[in-house]
């Protein structure tokens, strides 16, 4: 369903729908409701009413660039907001987002909508919190919440609940201790535990199910994308390169062909958190900044490490100090980012393109009337 409704044709901002006139009428009332508690009446527009649809955007309050270049990036010195230690400005900065877009986001119901929002501050808390030991080939967890087989993968022991078993593996707050990770399980484990809670307080039948799943067999890789996350942009009609909406997981992709054949090392999977921030799960005090992720990626490069085996590696330390050199000389920080901070090439292809990627992700519909999530073993 989710699929369906975003990407759709139309004039951007949120689209909210309904089976009644009444309950659209509802619905706006809410929005607005929603939106004088946090403060952002005054920059809303109502652009389109039927008996069926409401659609909100995002007038321009200010003289600033931001609605007609979709730069969030920049969004919180705008509206001078800090998402990091005010949840309410978290969710300003996601409903900023959502209203100003390229796209349409289109939600079934008034509900789903709320949902989808809550969700997505769950996703940055979450990624905040989560700090992993980085390893392409090991891979670890609690030994006293979870369990190995290679054809389940890891899977919950009898007796343990979903959300505390994903939050010790996590988050060294709660369990003490760093566990090896990739980056891509580990940002699929963020959006399990963010639906989770979700779940909880939406759909505690689904919570049940993603329980029972987990007990049985872990979703992993393009399943797990297919079954929980609708993709928005394509190669064809891509976002532009400072649309990020808090919550998005996207990948920057290595475009050095040489080194992107480590393992582990083809590019980088993060979660947008706001502010012009985007994930470090190995050094969680220090997320990324657009131009900070874009050259430690370049300098991948320099970093290829070859064993008496052939066998390619990568060498942190030297990547480390690289960065370093750059970002202390504006010259070649402006000149590697004019390579960097383009849209990437197709897959496969490794010419003039950067590091950007054309879309994002987000998690499906998980309300009961509306959920678009259909697990396998349940």
């Amino acid at each position: 369903m989710q699929d369906e409704l975003l990407n759709q044709p139309g004039t951007g901002g949120i689209l909210i729908q309904g089976t009644s006139k009444a309950e659209i009428a509802t619905a706006h009332q809410s929005f607005l409701k929603h939106c004088s508690k946090l403060g952002l009446a005054r920059f809303l527009e109502t652009i389109e009413e039927t008996d069926c649809t409401i659609r909100f955007r995002l007038c321009n309050p200010v003289d600033d660039p931001y609605p007609d270049t979709f730069n969030t990036l920049q969004l919180c010195n705008t509206f001078q907001l800090n998402p990091h230690t005010n949840i309410d400005d978290l969710e300003k900065e996601i409903f900023l987002s959502l209203l100003s877009g390229p796209l349409t986001f289109a939600y079934p119901s008034y509900a789903e909508f709320s949902a989808a929002i809550r969700i997505r501050i769950n996703i940055v808390e979450a990624a905040r919190r989560t700090a992993l030991a980085f390893h392409t080939s090991k891979i670890e967890r609690p030994a006293d919440f979870w369990t190995y087989n290679e054809d389940r993968g890891f899977t919950i022991l009898p007796g343990k609940q979903l959300i505390d078993a994903l939050r010790k593996a996590t988050q060294p707050e709660t369990s003490g201790e760093r566990y090896a990770f990739s980056c891509y399980r580990a940002t699929e484990y963020v959006i399990l535990l963010a639906l989770a809670q979700e779940a909880a307080v939406s759909n505690p039948a689904l919570l049940q199910q993603l329980q029972q799943q987990w007990e049985s067999r872990a979703i992993m890789s393009r399943r797990f994308h297919d079954t929980f996350l609708t993709e928005f942009g394509s190669i064809n009609q891509p976002l532009p390169i400072s649309y990020y909406i808090p919550g998005d997981r996207l990948w920057f992709r290595n475009p050095d062909t040489h080194s992107a054949d480590i393992d582990g090392y083809e590019g980088s999977w993060v979660f947008y958190l706001g502010n012009g921030l985007f994930s470090n799960f190995w050094e969680q005090e220090k997320p990324y900044t657009l131009p900070s992720k874009c050259i430690e990626i370049y300098h991948w490069r320099h970093g290829v490490t070859e064993d008496a085996s052939g066998n390619l590696h990568m060498d942190e330390a030297v990547v480390a100090e690289r960065v370093r050199t750059t970002l202390d000389s504006p010259e070649e920080t402006a000149h590697i980012l004019d390579l960097m901070i383009r849209l990437r090439d197709p897959q496969g292809v490794y010419a003039d393109g950067g590091c950007i990627d054309a879309s994002r992700e987000c998690p499906r519909f998980i309300c009961p009337e509306s959920s678009d999530i259909f697990l396998p073993e349940t």
